[in-house]
């Protein structure tokens, strides 16, 4: 934007703003409303944008241009004149949400009023960077092909991703389980695949969003998403907007030093036997392995409380043959006493971390996620645990999104994105 010359320039510095920014403001003020709730009127949005019927009209008629906005019908019924009802155009544009799992790939396609045109989920079968990407490609594809349209008709995508992106790297760090990830091939294959119009947002905030959008989150401005399943991590809704922190990894809780010592587990002197060859050591009198490059990778609370933690406290207290959480949680609901401890123990190592958010930042509702978040009666039990420590006890709820909520959450951020670019690019 070109300077205004220093003579010109008025007192305080401030500048009037010109016609084509009220004018561009104006628009984007009826599309938000019209997109959250309409169809509407002119007279309805002159109501709630408090700007002047012409201003409405002449605002409407650009976006009607453009494509944006279509007449939807009449209003009929009420008495007074007939009013010609405006909404969003769905194809002014296409969106795509994609999650990269380490077990599966889902995504949806979705028009820019909101519709979900496909969705589809396929488990991974790749082994490498290289074909995980040559799968979400193909997922892409797919998609597109069931919505009836071309990938050229996608005005952003979003994928959700584990990690967070590094910009003095240029990679994704903080990966997690996600084998290789965090190399430089990564994202340079995802953004050669998508181009420009590609964002990438961290897997559990996209979960954030989706609560915030659809959820149970719709009614809180400031809530915490809290996802508890192979990994550990949170989504943090400050004043209604998602809060990633000045390097992106606000909410990244699997670091939280709770649920162990790492500088006891990279004791090569402590355990011995089948750990002390490789450098992995044994914890604790049961001989249980880990691995402290392990546990710095992933962090010490998701190395303790992630579904591979909660397998080996099972293993502590005497119960090898239990090799997931589900089987873990359903024999302890079963009355399987040493079970009943093991899952007592996670809800701790989670209430733990949850008043360390609560006495930060003080959300008005936490919101569990994963698979060992939603399981039966997890949420009493974490709940239980608060009340004994918190210093205040928000509203605890079971996220009721489904195994689709980062794509869900994915669609809401690009379709955001997307709605910021044809703004933008009025005439």
């Amino acid at each position: 934007m070109a300077e205004l010359p220093a003579e010109t320039m008025p007192a305080g510095g401030l500048v009037a703003a010109r016609p084509a920014l009220i004018r561009a403001l104006n628009e984007q003020l009826l599309l938000d409303h019209i997109r959250s709730s309409g169809p509407y009127s002119r007279a309805d949005l002159a109501r709630v944008s408090g700007l002047s019927k012409p201003t409405v009209s002449l605002a409407l008629a650009n976006l009607e241009r453009a494509g944006l906005v279509r007449l939807a019908g009449q209003r009929t019924g009420v008495p007074g004149r007939t009013a010609l009802l405006y909404e969003v155009r769905p194809e002014a544009g296409f969106v795509l949400g994609l999650d990269i799992g380490l077990r599966y790939l889902r995504g949806a396609a979705a028009d820019l009023a909101g519709e979900i045109r496909a969705r589809l989920s396929v488990p991974v079968r790749a082994t490498t960077v290289a074909g995980r990407v040559a799968e979400l490609v193909e997922l892409a594809d797919e998609l597109c092909a069931r919505a009836g349209i071309t990938r050229a008709a996608v005005i952003q995508t979003v994928v959700g991703s584990p990690g967070v992106y590094d910009p003095q790297r240029n990679l994704m760090a903080l990966t997690g389980g996600l084998p290789g990830w965090d190399q430089p091939e990564a994202l340079a294959g995802l953004r050669t695949a998508f181009g420009p119009a590609l964002a990438i947002e961290n897997d559990v905030d996209a979960a954030a969003l989706a609560e915030r959008a659809l959820g149970v989150g719709q009614e809180h401005d400031n809530f915490a998403f809290v996802h508890v399943g192979s990994g550990v991590g949170m989504g943090l809704v400050l004043g209604g907007r998602l809060h990633r922190g000045v390097h992106g990894v606000a909410g990244e809780i699997a670091f939280l030093p709770i649920g162990g010592d790492p500088y006891a587990w990279a004791d090569t002197d402590i355990g011995a036997g089948a750990g002390a060859n490789d450098g992995r050591v044994t914890a604790g009198p049961e001989g249980v392995i880990i691995d402290p490059e392990e546990a710095r990778r992933r962090g010490t609370l998701e190395t303790a409380a992630g579904a591979d933690g909660v397998v080996r406290a099972a293993r502590r207290v005497g119960l090898p043959r239990l090799a997931t959480p589900r089987q873990i949680f359903e024999a302890a609901a079963a009355g399987d006493e040493r079970a009943a401890a093991v899952v007592a123990g996670e809800a701790r190592l989670v209430a733990a971390a949850i008043c360390c958010v609560i006495s930060v930042v003080d959300p008005s509702l936490i919101v569990l996620g994963g698979g060992i978040g939603q399981a039966p009666g997890f949420a009493e039990a974490v709940t239980a645990a608060l009340a004994e420590i918190a210093p205040v006890l928000p509203d605890v709820k079971v996220s009721a999104l489904g195994t689709d909520v980062v794509v869900d959450g994915c669609l809401a951020e690009a379709a955001a994105l997307a709605w910021n670019q044809l703004i933008a690019s009025l005439p």
